[in-house]
Protein backbone atom coordinates (compact mmCIF):
# COMPACT_ATOMS: atom_id res chain seq x y z
CA UNK A 1 0.00 0.00 0.00
CA UNK A 2 1.85 3.28 -1.28
CA UNK A 3 1.83 6.39 0.47
CA UNK A 4 3.49 8.37 -1.17
CA UNK A 5 1.12 10.46 -3.99
CA UNK A 6 -1.99 12.20 -3.66
CA UNK A 7 -5.66 10.84 -4.31
CA UNK A 8 -8.57 12.69 -5.84
CA UNK A 9 -11.01 13.50 -2.99
CA UNK A 10 -14.87 13.53 -4.15
CA UNK A 11 -15.02 16.66 -6.46
CA UNK A 12 -11.62 15.80 -7.66
CA UNK A 13 -10.14 18.08 -5.03
CA UNK A 14 -6.79 16.23 -4.33
CA UNK A 15 -6.89 14.94 -0.73
CA UNK A 16 -3.30 13.92 0.95
CA UNK A 17 -3.02 10.27 2.28
CA UNK A 18 -0.31 11.70 4.87
CA UNK A 19 2.30 9.31 5.64
CA UNK A 20 0.91 6.30 6.74
CA UNK A 21 0.98 4.06 9.55
CA UNK A 22 3.60 0.97 9.17
CA UNK A 23 2.53 -2.12 10.71
CA UNK A 24 4.28 -4.58 9.09
CA UNK A 25 6.99 -5.61 6.33
CA UNK A 26 6.20 -8.32 3.79
CA UNK A 27 8.46 -10.25 2.18
CA UNK A 28 7.65 -11.76 -1.80
CA UNK A 29 4.88 -11.06 -3.79
CA UNK A 30 2.20 -12.67 -1.52
CA UNK A 31 3.71 -12.60 2.28
CA UNK A 32 3.68 -16.43 2.20
CA UNK A 33 6.37 -17.50 4.23
CA UNK A 34 5.68 -21.06 4.74
CA UNK A 35 6.76 -22.43 1.18
CA UNK A 36 9.23 -22.31 -1.89
CA UNK A 37 8.51 -18.62 -3.62
CA UNK A 38 7.42 -19.76 -7.03
CA UNK A 39 6.74 -15.78 -8.06
CA UNK A 40 9.96 -14.88 -8.89
CA UNK A 41 9.62 -11.83 -6.24
CA UNK A 42 11.33 -13.92 -3.73
CA UNK A 43 13.50 -11.05 -2.70
CA UNK A 44 11.00 -8.16 -2.41
CA UNK A 45 10.31 -6.57 0.96
CA UNK A 46 8.01 -3.81 1.48
CA UNK A 47 6.47 -1.70 4.83
CA UNK A 48 2.87 -2.77 4.74
CA UNK A 49 1.03 0.79 5.58
CA UNK A 50 -2.31 1.77 6.83
CA UNK A 51 -3.42 5.24 5.45
CA UNK A 52 -2.68 7.82 7.62
CA UNK A 53 -5.08 10.61 8.84
CA UNK A 54 -5.93 13.05 6.20
CA UNK A 55 -6.06 16.58 6.53
CA UNK A 56 -8.43 19.75 5.44
CA UNK A 57 -9.93 19.61 3.02
CA UNK A 58 -10.78 16.75 2.44
CA UNK A 59 -12.85 17.41 -1.10
CA UNK A 60 -16.31 17.37 -2.49
CA UNK A 61 -19.20 16.83 0.11
CA UNK A 62 -16.54 14.57 2.53
CA UNK A 63 -15.74 18.30 4.31
CA UNK A 64 -19.49 18.92 4.65
CA UNK A 65 -20.55 15.81 5.97
CA UNK A 66 -17.32 15.67 8.55
CA UNK A 67 -19.02 19.42 9.56
CA UNK A 68 -21.96 18.64 10.23
CA UNK A 69 -21.51 15.05 12.28
CA UNK A 70 -18.85 17.23 14.18
CA UNK A 71 -21.83 19.98 14.47
CA UNK A 72 -23.88 17.68 15.54
CA UNK A 73 -22.03 15.44 18.53
CA UNK A 74 -21.42 18.98 19.84
CA UNK A 75 -25.15 19.62 20.05
CA UNK A 76 -25.45 16.02 21.83
CA UNK A 77 -22.35 17.18 24.41
CA UNK A 78 -19.79 14.68 22.86
CA UNK A 79 -16.82 16.04 21.99
CA UNK A 80 -15.50 15.46 18.30
CA UNK A 81 -12.21 14.68 18.65
CA UNK A 82 -13.43 11.74 21.58
CA UNK A 83 -15.70 10.03 18.96
CA UNK A 84 -13.65 9.84 15.61
CA UNK A 85 -10.09 9.02 16.49
CA UNK A 86 -9.23 10.01 12.69
CA UNK A 87 -10.46 10.53 8.86
CA UNK A 88 -9.11 9.04 6.13
CA UNK A 89 -9.49 10.29 2.71
CA UNK A 90 -8.08 7.20 0.54
CA UNK A 91 -8.86 6.46 -3.26
CA UNK A 92 -11.24 8.79 -3.38
CA UNK A 93 -13.26 7.41 -0.58
CA UNK A 94 -13.56 8.88 3.09
CA UNK A 95 -13.44 6.96 6.12
CA UNK A 96 -14.23 8.07 9.65
CA UNK A 97 -12.26 5.91 12.37
CA UNK A 98 -14.46 5.71 15.71
CA UNK A 99 -14.42 4.72 19.20
CA UNK A 100 -16.11 1.97 20.02
CA UNK A 101 -18.01 3.14 23.23
CA UNK A 102 -19.56 6.16 20.98
CA UNK A 103 -20.17 4.10 17.59
CA UNK A 104 -24.14 3.83 18.30
CA UNK A 105 -24.65 7.31 19.03
CA UNK A 106 -22.59 8.36 15.81
CA UNK A 107 -24.39 5.54 13.55
CA UNK A 108 -28.09 7.09 14.89
CA UNK A 109 -26.74 10.24 13.90
CA UNK A 110 -25.33 9.87 10.58
CA UNK A 111 -28.72 7.86 10.10
CA UNK A 112 -30.98 10.77 11.49
CA UNK A 113 -29.40 13.97 11.38
CA UNK A 114 -30.98 15.65 8.45
CA UNK A 115 -28.16 17.11 6.94
CA UNK A 116 -26.83 13.47 6.97
CA UNK A 117 -29.85 10.76 6.33
CA UNK A 118 -27.05 8.29 6.00
CA UNK A 119 -30.42 5.75 6.12
CA UNK A 120 -29.08 2.84 5.06
CA UNK A 121 -26.06 0.25 6.22
CA UNK A 122 -24.90 -2.10 3.40
CA UNK A 123 -23.21 -4.49 5.62
CA UNK A 124 -20.15 -4.51 8.17
CA UNK A 125 -16.99 -6.82 7.00
CA UNK A 126 -14.15 -8.04 9.57
CA UNK A 127 -10.72 -7.54 8.93
CA UNK A 128 -8.02 -8.79 10.38
CA UNK A 129 -4.27 -7.32 10.88
CA UNK A 130 -2.76 -9.61 13.14
CA UNK A 131 0.62 -7.06 13.31
CA UNK A 132 -1.16 -3.95 13.77
CA UNK A 133 -0.94 -4.69 17.63
CA UNK A 134 -3.57 -3.18 19.98
CA UNK A 135 -5.84 -3.18 17.32
CA UNK A 136 -5.98 -6.73 15.63
CA UNK A 137 -9.74 -6.73 14.59
CA UNK A 138 -11.87 -4.52 12.29
CA UNK A 139 -15.55 -3.83 11.70
CA UNK A 140 -16.00 -1.58 8.84
CA UNK A 141 -19.21 0.25 7.86
CA UNK A 142 -20.36 1.18 4.95
CA UNK A 143 -23.22 3.77 4.59
CA UNK A 144 -25.31 4.92 1.73
CA UNK A 145 -27.54 8.33 2.06
CA UNK A 146 -30.24 7.53 -0.36
CA UNK A 147 -31.46 11.28 0.14
CA UNK A 148 -28.62 12.90 -0.65
CA UNK A 149 -26.46 10.17 -2.78
CA UNK A 150 -23.46 9.43 -0.84
CA UNK A 151 -21.43 6.98 0.17
CA UNK A 152 -18.99 6.70 3.54
CA UNK A 153 -17.55 4.41 6.18
CA UNK A 154 -17.25 4.20 9.82
CA UNK A 155 -14.27 2.01 10.89
CA UNK A 156 -13.94 0.62 14.43
CA UNK A 157 -10.64 -0.99 15.62
CA UNK A 158 -10.57 -3.11 18.93
CA UNK A 159 -7.34 -5.79 20.55
CA UNK A 160 -7.19 -9.30 19.85
CA UNK A 161 -7.39 -9.90 23.45
CA UNK A 162 -10.87 -7.78 23.84
CA UNK A 163 -12.88 -8.40 20.96
CA UNK A 164 -16.13 -6.02 21.16
CA UNK A 165 -17.76 -3.68 19.28
CA UNK A 166 -21.52 -2.75 20.60
CA UNK A 167 -23.94 -4.15 18.06
CA UNK A 168 -25.91 -1.12 15.69
CA UNK A 169 -28.81 -3.44 14.55
CA UNK A 170 -31.17 -1.04 16.87
CA UNK A 171 -30.28 1.84 14.44
CA UNK A 172 -29.64 -0.53 11.03
CA UNK A 173 -31.96 -3.70 11.36
CA UNK A 174 -30.24 -5.03 8.00
CA UNK A 175 -27.17 -5.40 9.73
CA UNK A 176 -28.54 -8.59 12.13
CA UNK A 177 -27.10 -11.19 9.37
CA UNK A 178 -23.80 -9.64 9.04
CA UNK A 179 -23.19 -9.31 12.73
CA UNK A 180 -23.17 -12.50 12.61
CA UNK A 181 -21.24 -13.31 9.55
CA UNK A 182 -18.78 -11.44 10.67
CA UNK A 183 -18.54 -13.09 15.07
CA UNK A 184 -18.82 -16.37 12.93
CA UNK A 185 -15.36 -15.91 10.34
CA UNK A 186 -13.72 -13.14 12.90
CA UNK A 187 -14.56 -13.58 15.77
CA UNK A 188 -15.61 -10.05 17.03
CA UNK A 189 -19.05 -10.10 19.53
CA UNK A 190 -21.29 -7.48 19.12
CA UNK A 191 -23.00 -6.66 22.26
CA UNK A 192 -26.44 -6.33 22.43
CA UNK A 193 -27.04 -8.19 19.33
CA UNK A 194 -30.57 -9.71 19.73
CA UNK A 195 -28.90 -13.28 18.67
CA UNK A 196 -25.18 -13.42 18.34
CA UNK A 197 -24.46 -17.30 16.58
CA UNK A 198 -22.70 -18.60 14.17
CA UNK A 199 -24.84 -17.90 10.85
CA UNK A 200 -22.31 -20.22 8.33
CA UNK A 201 -20.20 -23.12 10.80
CA UNK A 202 -21.54 -25.18 12.66
CA UNK A 203 -22.05 -24.57 15.89
CA UNK A 204 -19.61 -26.20 17.93
CA UNK A 205 -16.98 -25.02 15.04
CA UNK A 206 -13.58 -23.98 16.87
CA UNK A 207 -12.06 -21.13 15.79
CA UNK A 208 -12.78 -18.09 13.45
CA UNK A 209 -12.01 -19.26 9.63
CA UNK A 210 -11.47 -15.90 8.10
CA UNK A 211 -8.59 -15.03 10.53
CA UNK A 212 -5.19 -14.35 8.74
CA UNK A 213 -3.70 -16.36 11.52
CA UNK A 214 -5.69 -19.58 10.72
CA UNK A 215 -4.55 -22.76 9.23
CA UNK A 216 -4.92 -23.34 5.51
CA UNK A 217 -5.75 -27.16 5.46
CA UNK A 218 -4.09 -29.87 7.66
CA UNK A 219 -6.65 -29.55 10.24
CA UNK A 220 -9.23 -32.63 11.67
CA UNK A 221 -12.48 -31.90 10.57
CA UNK A 222 -15.44 -34.09 11.90
CA UNK A 223 -18.23 -34.60 9.22
CA UNK A 224 -21.17 -35.23 10.38
CA UNK A 225 -24.71 -36.94 9.12
CA UNK A 226 -27.16 -34.59 8.34
CA UNK A 227 -30.24 -34.43 10.98
CA UNK A 228 -32.95 -32.09 11.05
CA UNK A 229 -34.39 -31.41 14.56
CA UNK A 230 -37.44 -31.25 16.17
CA UNK A 231 -39.42 -27.85 15.78
CA UNK A 232 -39.49 -27.80 19.87
CA UNK A 233 -35.75 -28.36 20.07
CA UNK A 234 -34.43 -25.99 17.00
CA UNK A 235 -32.28 -23.09 17.72
CA UNK A 236 -34.13 -19.86 17.97
CA UNK A 237 -33.22 -17.20 16.14
CA UNK A 238 -35.57 -14.20 18.38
Amino acid sequence: MSDEHETPGAGGVPAARGEGEPIARRRGMFGANNGGDTSGYGGLSRVVRMPGASQRPYGGYFDEVADELEGALEEQGIAPEAAIEKTVVDRAEITFHIAREHLPVVCRTLRDDPALRFELCTGVSGVHNPTDAGRELHAVYHLRSLTHGRLIRIEVSVPDSDPHVPSVVDTYPTNDWHEREVYDFFGLIFDGHPALTRIMMPDDWQGFPQRKDYPLGGIPVEYKGAQIPAPDQRRSYS
